[in-house]
């Protein structure tokens, strides 16, 4: 019987994955939180792992008078809404980011940790531990 490795690696590569998109994401919002006019944007996590895993929660058009739903495909970075928007239109809120970025590097190593668990777990059953 052969091992899948893809299949068995598949939820946790596709979940660094976000995490990393994410990560990029929340890091230029950090970069540009001086940067007048600019709008912080942030990913659904939850959504867009759904969607890479092919059980996408999209609204389906039957008819074409159909309106479309906000917020496009899923993974798609949207715009996030602030508490309290800076006088130069600037949206984004650095403790609200910091947090967001700790929170996704914490959550990435957690990622990373179970995809190592699995990879020794699949090392001792070849072994035959």
């Amino acid at each position: 019987m052969a091992i899948g490795f893809e299949r068995a690696l598949s939820v946790h590569s596709q979940a660094l994955e976000v995490r990393s998109r994410r990560a990029e994401i929340l890091a230029a919002n950090l970069a540009n939180a001086d940067t007048p006019n600019y709008q912080a944007r942030d990913l659904d996590f939850k959504a867009t792992l759904a969607g890479l895993q092919g059980r996408q929660g999209a609204l389906e058009v039957t008819h074409a008078a159909h309106l479309q739903a906000k917020g496009g495909a899923p993974g798609a970075p949207l715009y996030r809404t602030p508490a309290q928007m800076a006088i130069d239109g600037n949206t984004v809120e650095e403790e609200q980011e910091k947090a967001a970025f700790a929170d996704n590097a914490l959550r990435y190593q957690a990622s990373l940790q179970f995809m190592g668990n699995r990879v020794q777990g699949l090392l001792a059953a070849i072994r035959g531990e």
